[in-house]
């Protein structure tokens, strides 16, 4: 600790240390960056005898972090969003930091109404009911399209001209209602809250989230799963065509159980895989933007087609939704993607004969999120 005689022997080393690559930190930078949990404290060694008081030491892990805070480290960072940018980075962050801030961006999910999913089944309802009459009075909503994937969208469509008719065809289960705004965060608000969602809700959620297509066979498939497989989706779907593998409740404390449990290489290959997926989404837009520009449709049309109606196509409009991204957008990304992988094994062990293979089709998932569940299913 520092005193009013300077810093202590051992946060003089941090100092000099941080001198030596040419960065200033002063005693009161530590003991901030320790009271936030970024920083250990000293080590305290043996007495120095005769009443000469004790030695201390910087624990070794503090040197690299020292130097890694004050490169980052500014007014306005918060320190839960320093944890993760220094975690991300291979740094040792003391653990407990680290897991905290990934329960913060958890906690960060806001409800309207200020719910906090803790009532009886009956009180939720009652509370989606006050929030759709909200809803309506105030007009609040989602994007279900951003801007940027709509103007694709629609070139794409305007260079195609009509799809074939076969593929119209395959849509089904055509005239289901279309999922307003308003509906689509109401929607939302009771799968995180409830924890449940239907096939039908997917369904409509798929055909909001692509208004300019005039066929919609995945979404049919989808809405037509339960009745086209009935022994597999007996497994998996209750009879009201909710997904048993999503346990009811509030989803947030399934993403908080996996702060605090799930091993911190999984938390670090979680966020790694976020990134990523966020990388490939706007790349892609660049490279689908560039074919239209140039007026010549070619491979990266084809995967933005290819995904528009699948998870890649929603990591796509997910992207695009996070106009400000923060590192707390990252690490509930990375939970997010980690709870899918536990639920996608244990869809493997109700079904095990399932088509796994299906997800190495083009468009069904984001490159990186391919690579990361069969990561976790080979491991």
């Amino acid at each position: 600790m520092s005193s009013s005689d300077g810093p202590s022997a051992a946060d003089q080393q941090l100092i000099d240390h941080a001198m030596r690559h040419g960065l200033t930190v002063t005693a009161k930078q530590l003991a901030i960056w320790r009271r936030a949990g970024l920083l250990l404290a000293n080590v305290h060694g043996g007495g120095l005898g005769r009443g000469k008081g004790s030695t201390s030491s910087p624990p070794p892990e503090s040197f690299d972090l020292v130097l890694a805070l004050a490169r980052r480290a500014g007014r306005g960072k918060r320190p839960a969003d320093l944890a993760l940018l220094l975690f991300a980075d291979g740094l040792p962050v003391p653990e407990p930091t680290v897991r905290a801030a990934f329960r913060a961006a958890v906690n960060a999910i806001a409800i309207p109404g200020h719910y906090d999913g803790s009532g009886a089944s009956q009180d939720l309802d009652q509370h989606l009911d006050n929030l759709a009459d909200r809803l309506a009075e105030t007009g609040q909503t989602v994007t279900l399209v951003p801007a940027r994937a709509r103007r694709i969208d629609e070139r794409i469509a305007a260079a195609l001209g009509e799809p074939p008719e076969e593929l119209v065809k395959l849509d089904w289960n055509a005239g289901p209602p279309q999922l307003t705004p308003q509906a689509a965060a109401l929607s939302a608000v009771s799968t995180t809250l409830g924890g449940s969602v239907s096939l039908q809700e997917i369904g409509d959620l798929v055909r909001a989230m692509n208004p300019t297509m005039a066929a919609h066979p995945i979404a049919s498939l989808i809405e037509t799963t339960q009745r086209d497989v009935p022994d597999a989706a007996s497994r998996i779907f209750a009879d009201d065509g909710s997904l048993t593998v999503i346990p009811d409740g509030d989803l947030r404390d399934l993403l908080r159980d996996l702060a605090e449990t799930a091993p911190l290489e999984d938390l670090a290959v979680g966020w790694r895989t976020a990134m990523e997926v966020r990388a490939w989404a706007l790349d892609l837009c660049e490279r689908v933007e560039s074919e239209l520009d140039a007026g010549q449709l070619a491979e990266a049309a084809l995967e933005w087609l290819c995904g528009r109606h699948l998870m890649s196509g929603l990591s796509v409009i997910e992207t695009l939704r996070d106009r400000r991204w923060s590192p707390s957008k990252g690490a509930l990304s990375a939970l997010t993607l980690l709870f899918l992988c536990d639920r996608l094994a244990v869809i493997d062990g109700l079904v095990p004969d399932c088509q796994w293979h299906v997800l190495e089709m083009p468009g069904v998932l984001p490159p990186p999120v391919r690579k990361l569940i069969m990561g976790k299913a080979t491991s």
